[in-house]
């Protein structure tokens, strides 16, 4: 791994422990909002992240380089409405998926094969996080004002599973 590669695994281990934290910052503003089921699902999101964050460490470690950790910036913690929230999970994964690209155009560029087989996972991973996300902002879109259709919704993602 040279240290064009080695620096965009290096931040996107830090962009991802960001997004886990900006997720567990949105699941306590929306379980302090009683909407129970939207904290459980934007609490497996943290969890996600998480994992991600650790799978660019476990494969920069199996690359013989030590990964630095970097500073997290504190996230938001109100975010308004239901809607206002999912259309910032939205903006965020689709800058993440830009990341993500970003990188793969780095490992091209550099001819980092492996950076490139890593990646793949990631890029498949973003399209489901970005069809979740935008399934959901059109869904609260749909509800509007609703109420029963928003606790109607909150029970739906509070099924997400593990």
């Amino acid at each position: 791994m040279n240290k064009k590669v080695y620096k965009v695994f290096n931040e996107q281990v830090q962009a991802e422990l960001y997004s886990a934290y900006m997720y567990l910052a949105m699941s306590l503003d929306m379980e302090a909002k009683n909407y129970k089921g939207m904290a459980k699902w934007l609490y497996l999101q943290y969890e996600e992240e998480r994992e991600h964050a650790l799978r660019f460490v476990k494969f920069m470690q199996d690359c013989g380089v030590q990964p630095q950790l970097l500073q997290i910036d504190m996230p938001v913690a109100d975010y308004g409405t239901p809607l206002n929230l999912f259309k910032k999970v939205l903006e965020h994964e689709k800058y993440v998926t830009s990341r993500i690209y970003d990188m793969y155009e780095v490992a091209l560029k550099e001819k980092d094969y492996a950076a490139k087989s890593c990646l793949k996972w990631f890029i498949d991973e973003q399209v489901e996080e970005e069809a979740n996300a935008s399934e959901i902002v059109e869904k609260l879109e749909m509800i509007g004002d609703n109420i029963s259709g928003l606790f109607y919704l909150d029970g739906q993602l509070g099924a997400r599973k593990d």
